[in-house]
C-alpha cells in the first residue's frame, strides 16, 4: 500500500485477508479468528471513504470479544464497483450485497453487527428489506451511525441539498473521470495540509500527520471515485424512517460529534427500531477513530456498557 514510517501504526493484515467474489465483483475479506473460549461472531460494516486498512484498528479492538469479519464494500478498498456490473451504488444495492454476503458467509449462524457511520445506514436498509434476517442478528450496534439526512448538523439544509446534487452529478461517467483526473496526489496532499481544523490534528506528531495524509491519498486513489460521490449523494439525501426493524439498536454516540445531531439521530432511530439503547462516549471528541487508529486508540470507542454485553456469550 504505502511505505511505513516511524511513530505510526504498521498494518499486519495479510494473514487475515482472503479473496472475495460476489455477483461478479471481486474484492477482499478480512477475518480474524476468535480468541480462546470466545464464540461470538462479529461482522463489521465500514462507512464512507473507507477500506479494510482504515478499519483494521477497530477490528483488532473488537477481536477480543470474538471472531471478526469485514467484507470489502463495492467500490471501496479497491473492490470492483457496482458500475462494473451495470448497476449504481444505491443504498438498496449496497443492502442487497450485504445480505448476499451474510447468506454466503454465515448461512444461518447468529451474528453481531457493528456498523460504522454510513455502514449503519446500509445495515438498516438491509434489515428493512429482509426482515427475516433480524432473527439471525443477536445484536445490532450503530457506531456513530445515522438514518436520516436531517441528522447532520454541519451544513444548512440549502448547502446540504446543493452538495448532494453536485455529488450526484460527479457520479456520472464523464464528470467522474474529470474528477479523477483532477484529484491527483499533489492536489489531495495540499487539500489535507491546508485543513488545520480537523480534530484528529490535535497533538499529532508531524510524522504521523504526514503518514495520515499519504493514507488519505491512497484512499482517494484506490476507491472508485464515482462510488465515492454517489454514496455521498445517498448520505446527504438519506431517509430510512419509512419502514420498521423489529429489533433494538445499541447506538454509540459521541457527545462532541462534529457531524451529527445526537438528539435527531436518536429520534429517527426510535422511529425505525423497537428500542434505542444509547451508549455515549463523553470523553471522545471525534466522529470516528482516526484513519490510522491502533487497536488501543480504537478501543476507546467501545463503551463499557457494550464491552459488558459483548463479553456475554
Amino acid at each position: 500500500m504505502i511505505d511505513s514510517m516511524d511513530g505510526v501504526p504498521k498494518f499486519d493484515m495479510d494473514k487475515y485477508l482472503s479473496p472475495l467474489s460476489i455477483n461478479g465483483m471481486k474484492g477482499r475479506m478480512l477475518h480474524m479468528p476468535a480468541p480462546k473460549n470466545k464464540k461470538r461472531e462479529l461482522m463489521m460494516v465500514y462507512g464512507h471513504h473507507a477500506s479494510l486498512e482504515r478499519t483494521f484498528g477497530m477490528a483488532q479492538a473488537f477481536n477480543r470479544y470474538g471472531a471478526v469479519t469485514i467484507p470489502d464494500m463495492p467500490g471501496f478498498g479497491g473492490m470492483d464497483s457496482f458500475y462494473k456490473i451495470g448497476k449504481k451504488p444505491t443504498l438498496d444495492n449496497m443492502a442487497d450485497y450485504l445480505a448476499t454476503f451474510i447468506k454466503l458467509r454465515y448461512k444461518k449462524r447468529h451474528i453481531t453487527i457493528i456498523a460504522v457511520s454510513l455502514g449503519f445506514g446500509v445495515t438498516t436498509r438491509m434489515l428493512q428489506k429482509y426482515p427475516k434476517m433480524v432473527d439471525q442478528v443477536d445484536l445490532c450496534v450503530s457506531a456513530a451511525g445515522f438514518t436520516h439526512k436531517d441528522d447532520f448538523k454541519m451544513l444548512s439544509r440549502r448547502k446540504q441539498a446543493i452538495i448532494s446534487r453536485l455529488a450526484h452529478f460527479l457520479s456520472f461517467r464523464v464528470p467522474g473521470l474529470a474528477a479523477r483526473a483532477w484529484l491527483r496526489k499533489p492536489i489531495i496532499r495540499r487539500m489535507y495540509k491546508n485543513n488545520n481544523l480537523k480534530a484528529h490534528d490535535k497533538d499529532e506528531s508531524p510524522e504521523r500527520r504526514e503518514y495520515r495524509i499519504e493514507f488519505e491519498v491512497w484512499l482517494w486513489q484506490n476507491n472508485d471515485i464515482r462510488t465515492h460521490f454517489y454514496t455521498l449523494h445517498e448520505i446527504l439525501s438519506i431517509n430510512l424512517c419509512n419502514a420498521k426493524v423489529a429489533m433494538p439498536v445499541h447506538h454509540i454516540s459521541i457527545n462532541a460529534d462534529q457531524y451529527l445531531d445526537n438528539h435527531l439521530v436518536e429520534q429517527h432511530m426510535r422511529v425505525i427500531y423497537t428500542d434505542f439503547i444509547k451508549m455515549p462516549l463523553p470523553k471522545v471528541g471525534v466522529h470516528a477513530p482516526t484513519i490510522l487508529a491502533s487497536a488501543k486508540e480504537a478501543g476507546a470507542f467501545i463503551p463499557p456498557k457494550l464491552r459488558s454485553i459483548l463479553n456475554k456469550q
